[in-house]
């Protein structure tokens, strides 16, 4: 039987921007099993454009994305909790790639893949691209020991979610809820990053320097947050011990005795 699949789209006052992406999963190749816009106090159309597309609304009045996206996850039903932006546009093939990718991997607990900008001039492109994006996976990738989860196209198995759910910090507004479950990983889950799995992703939030910055801004307090709990040298050294664990099997105590 094929894996059930829950989409999650947070979305503030973007009915616009949320028709957009709604039409993308409207074509896609294999149909997601629900789509969840979680309204997070909208003003505007949001709620009339998610029910016109079919999606099942749940509302979350503490404002911020990581309270949103949380309460997409803890309402989704499906197996496997798929999660994009309102500004996403996923490709045709997105659900059936991400589908895929879990049938053919029982260790695969988490997957994402990057953005294509679009929108706005070739300068901004350039500028979210190369001074943001392209190095989310690349630094801290390293710096974690393992992939990263990019927000904008993120799956994850719904048994997985508990355990991430019960470390990260769903609570607060001023971090990024990506960065901050990317930390927040438990040992030993399979995690992917895959180049290849793009979806379009809105430049609108590096119209400016101001943008930029407050981005930059909140990824350096998710950093802090995060490592005034636990030094980011000793998350790497656990996920090393978890991976070398899984690697060496389980005869590997009686081998090292």
């Amino acid at each position: 039987m094929s894996l059930r699949t829950s989409i999650i789209v947070p979305s503030l006052n973007d009915a616009e921007m949320l028709e957009q992406c709604l039409r993308a999963l409207d074509v896609q190749t294999r149909a997601a099993d629900e789509v969840i816009v979680v309204d997070n106090g909208s003003t505007d159309d949001t709620v009339a454009v998610a029910l016109r597309h079919g999606a099942r609304v749940v509302e979350e009045p503490r404002r911020g994305i990581p309270q949103a996206t949380s309460a997409g996850f803890d309402a989704g039903t499906g197996d496997l909790l798929l999660r994009l932006d309102a500004d996403s546009v996923p490709p045709p093939n997105w659900v059936a790639r991400v589908v895929a990718a879990f049938e053919a991997d029982p260790g695969l607990d988490a997957l994402s893949g990057p953005g294509r900008f679009y929108g706005r001039s070739p300068l901004v492109h350039w500028i979210a691209t190369h001074c943001y994006l392209d190095l989310y996976p690349a630094i801290l990738g390293r710096l974690f020991g393992h992939d990263v989860l990019f927000g904008s196209n993120l799956a994850i198995r719904a048994s997985a979610w508990p355990a991430i759910r019960a470390r990260a910090h769903v609570d607060r507004a001023d971090v990024h809820d990506d960065l901050d479950m990317t930390i927040n990983l438990p040992p030993g889950l399979g995690v992917r990053f895959d180049r290849s799995l793009i979806v379009g992703v809105s430049a609108r939030p590096f119209d400016t320097p101001r943008g930029l910055a407050r981005r930059i801004r909140m990824a350096l307090v998710t950093l802090s947050v995060n490592g005034a709990e636990q030094g980011y040298l000793e998350r790497r050294r656990e996920w090393v011990a978890s991976r070398l664990a899984e690697e060496e099997g389980p005869d590997a105590s009686y081998l090292s005795a």
